[in-house]
């Protein structure tokens, strides 16, 4: 990448997922634009095989936040958006499509300041609990959550997660060079 895309690049490799959220409110207008950033996202045959449904409520944050092994900051999270994506209509690239906007949704709210987390409802039950406190009916399904909100401290310890990423010659090979 050239010196025009080194902001970029920086961007990009800053973003890390936060589980850790102020009380501080978002404001709507922010929320807006973060999920107008994700309406961009491309998709394959520019389907767009989701929906964006917004959680504030706090009652239905917690619930949320039980229905996967990695979820319980979505209870913390001032704002939740549940990613609803359509399998009928996106076939087989709903998902990584859905994966697509999840992170242009995460890159626009870093660059907003504000701080986010992804989440998976999983085994398949759980996902469709989700979809049942949002209100979503087949053909939609809802297997993410993104946590969003001004960041807040890390709690004292050590994290159970591995930080840093792998080099690009462990991550890389050439073929047919």
């Amino acid at each position: 990448m050239g010196q025009a895309g080194e902001p970029l690049r920086a961007e990009v490799a800053s973003l890390r997922a936060t589980r850790w959220f102020a009380d501080t409110p978002v404001p709507a207008r922010d929320v807006m634009r973060v999920l107008e950033a994700a309406r961009w996202t491309g998709s394959a045959r520019n389907r767009q095989p989701w929906r964006f449904l917004v959680v504030q409520d706090l009652g239905l944050r917690k619930r949320l936040s039980l229905l996967g092994g990695y979820a319980a900051h979505l209870a913390a999270a001032p704002v939740v958006v549940l990613l609803a994506v359509d399998h009928l209509t996106g076939g087989e690239d709903a998902e990584f499509d859905g994966g697509r906007a999840a992170q242009s949704l995460m890159l626009a709210a870093h660059g907003l300041g504000l701080a986010s987390c992804p989440a998976s409802f999983f085994p398949a039950s759980n996902a469709e609990q989700a979809g049942r406190l949002a209100g979503v009916e087949a053909p939609w399904k809802v297997r993410t959550a993104i946590s969003l909100g001004y960041p807040a401290p890390a709690p004292r310890g050590r994290s159970a997660i591995p930080s840093g990423r792998l080099p690009l010659d462990r991550l890389v090979r050439w073929i047919g060079s």
